[in-house]
């Protein structure tokens, strides 16, 4: 295999070092756009640890593999909803138009009794969209929490320090924020051409 960074490899010590201290220092710079509270959790230790995961380039496709699964994975589930919110405006509208039709022939005498026959009918098919968004609305949820999952544990898997699978909301915002450092390093890079 390839160094994802030519001339960077574990068989040139001084190389590897020199990337790992540029690494850290520009982790140590970005740091400084956090807020305070994060700045304070992150340690020089896990910094060093997060810049020697950068080093050969792997966590940068493995991040960039789950951001484009996640947007995937986002718009599905968006055109989803959106599918299902058009078939229950369809439903409505089809709906109106039936109930419009039967009032231009209906007797006067039965008018009431079709009218509230009517709203029962509108009701029940409120009751049903309701029922059916709240069970879309669920689904997603699971899903994006799924994928939250998957990705602490593939970056786990990779090494990246301050992933595991977590559902405690400070820890998945250390997350995000770790995730927000490697992103903006890594356009750091390509903008330099260094990657």
């Amino acid at each position: 295999m390839m160094d994802a960074y030519p001339g960077v490899s574990n068989s040139d010590p001084t190389k590897h070092q020199e990337r790992h201290y540029y690494l850290l220092s520009e982790l140590q710079a970005l740091v400084k756009g956090l807020p305070s509270s994060f700045q304070q959790r992150l340690s020089y230790n896990t910094l060093s640890d997060l810049a020697l995961a950068l080093i050969d380039g792997t966590v940068y496709e493995i991040v960039q593999g789950l951001l484009d699964i996640q947007h995937l994975t986002e718009k599905n589930l968006y055109n989803q909803r959106q599918k299902l919110h058009c078939e229950h405006q369809a439903l409505k509208q089809d709906l109106v138009k039936k109930h419009k039709d039967a009032l231009q022939t209906c007797k006067s005498h039965n008018l009431a009794l079709l009218k509230s026959n009517q709203q029962a009918e509108l009701e029940a098919l409120e009751v049903r969209v309701r029922e059916e968004q709240r069970m879309m609305d669920k689904k997603i949820v699971a899903e994006m929490d799924q994928k939250v999952i998957d990705q602490q544990n593939t970056l786990e898997k990779a090494g990246v320090p301050g992933f595991y699978v977590t559902t405690n909301p400070q820890e998945l915002m250390m997350q995000m924020n770790l995730l927000e450092l490697i992103l903006k390093l890594q356009q750091k890079e390509s903008q330099s051409g260094v990657i």
